[in-house]
């Protein structure tokens, strides 16, 4: 049995700065839970003015430091600041293995700052798929800077540019990251790129790869945003000021430019898409074992009619 839901009163203590509240309607949203439509339309006139920042970049490179130092450089400024540290997901009870949330204890006492890790449950592309519904609910709590910390899985990890106003990839060197970059499409969805533990050999080499191949792609055209390289080493707060400078450019820039409202109607039409597809999955769900299913497999195996059209039979027959 789930318990009953009292979402107005739940939405009326998360706005009031409740944490529980938050924690709530965030369980909510990850559980899938029956009031959660409820849920959505409540918040619905409260989000929309957070600024979401993506912080992606392989295992190792120090995204959690750097993630810890971002939010003390927030609230230095007075902000109210969500943390969305998407972890993977553990293989026996299918929860967030909490590294990043045991990494960020520097702020676990400030009531500005809100914590959550994620399960990424296996959804590839580095972030959970409930992702985008507990964004909205930060931004609905009043929280002013959104930060998205996603697994750190490497190269499949760019679904991040579609939910992000501000997309950071963090590097460090001597992991080979510049060769990971070309490779991955990294240059694609970088609005600031971070080399991290630039205290090491090799940073400036880093910088200087980054820098060249970021000149050899299209963004380097009149009127496109060209996207900086700073050096960090984040667990000693070096070079922070460079990175709030770029955030500051950047935001400025796609404001300016009309580019932020194109980018959150982008992630309004993706997490539309989402839900419905997941409503006609819901809907269609027993096609396995429809009865119909088997005598349009052999037709097909007997060359009687092509899958495409069995496919569209199959359909008429479930809408039916």
């Amino acid at each position: 049995m789930r318990r009953a839901v009292d979402v107005p009163a739940l939405v009326e203590s998360a706005r009031a700065g409740s944490p529980r509240a938050v924690a709530r309607l965030i369980s909510l949203v990850e559980d899938g839970h029956p009031a959660l439509r409820e849920v959505m339309a409540a918040l619905a006139p409260h989000s929309g003015s957070a600024y979401v920042i993506g912080i992606t970049g392989s295992p190792g490179v120090g995204k959690s430091t750097s993630t810890t130092a971002l939010v003390g450089a927030f609230r230095e400024r007075g902000l109210r600041v969500g943390v969305l540290a998407v972890d993977p997901s553990s293989p026996f009870s299918g929860g967030a293995l909490l590294g990043d949330r045991v990494r960020m204890q520097d702020h676990a006492l400030d009531p500005e700052v809100y914590i959550r890790s994620m399960a990424s449950r296996g959804h590839l592309g580095g972030l959970s798929w409930t992702t985008p519904q507990a964004i909205r609910v930060l931004d609905a709590a009043g929280c002013d800077v959104v930060l998205v910390e996603t697994v750190g899985v490497g190269q499949s990890e760019v679904e991040i540019a579609g939910l992000a106003d501000t997309s950071i990839v963090l590097l460090a060197p001597g992991m080979g990251d510049g060769i990971q970059a070309a490779k991955a499409g990294i240059l694609e969805i970088g609005d600031v790129f971070v080399v991290n533990k630039a205290d090491r050999d090799g940073a400036d080499a880093t910088v200087r790869d980054l820098r060249h191949m970021i000149s050899l792609g299209d963004r380097t055209e009149p009127g496109l945003w060209r996207p900086p390289v700073v050096k960090t080493v984040a667990s000693q707060k070096l070079g922070l000021d460079e990175v709030m400078e770029a955030l500051d450019k950047h935001r400025a820039f796609i404001e300016e430019n009309g580019e932020l409202v194109r980018r959150r109607e982008r992630r309004a039409a993706d997490e539309i898409e989402s839900i419905a597809l997941a409503a006609v999955r819901a809907r269609f769900g027993h096609v396995a074992g429809h009865e119909g299913l088997g005598a349009l497999a052999r037709q097909v195996v007997a060359g009687e009619i092509d899958p495409y059209a069995a496919a569209d039979r199959l359909v008429d027959r479930l809408e039916a």
